[in-house]
């Protein structure tokens, strides 16, 4: 996998995504903000890297929230829906369902308005 379809899986809103990429994806978007904040609770809170390190975090949970909004976007079109249903993962207790939702529930066999490929751009 190269740079542009990282990017793309990560950051980018177009196309559709599958089952299994949504739930890989969207658990290493998660791990990423935790695996910081464990080594934020591992540092003295007085020192200049506990700092640096809650920058980090902050940056990786905004780059995290973000992610998993256009990984949800990106599943909610291989479902044939509009994106715009993906602000639902913004909910607190939603979230989990909905997420638990997208990963089960299976996308449209072929083609729809949305792309005509799962896993790829538009």
């Amino acid at each position: 996998m190269d740079r542009r379809q990282l990017l793309w899986l990560f950051f980018g809103i177009s196309g559709r995504l599958s089952r299994a990429p949504y739930f890989l994806a969207g658990l290493f978007a998660q791990l990423v903000p935790a695996f910081v904040l464990y080594r934020f609770t591992l540092v003295a809170e007085t020192s200049g890297t506990s700092e640096v390190l809650a920058t980090i975090f902050w940056l990786a949970l905004i780059l995290s929230v973000w992610s998993n909004m256009t990984l949800g976007i990106k599943r909610l079109h291989d479902l044939g829906q509009p994106g715009i249903v993906a602000i639902s993962l913004l909910v607190p207790v939603v979230s989990y369902f909905v997420f638990i939702f997208l990963c089960v529930y299976p996308g449209n066999a072929g083609p729809n308005r949305f792309g005509a490929y799962t896993n790829s751009p538009r």
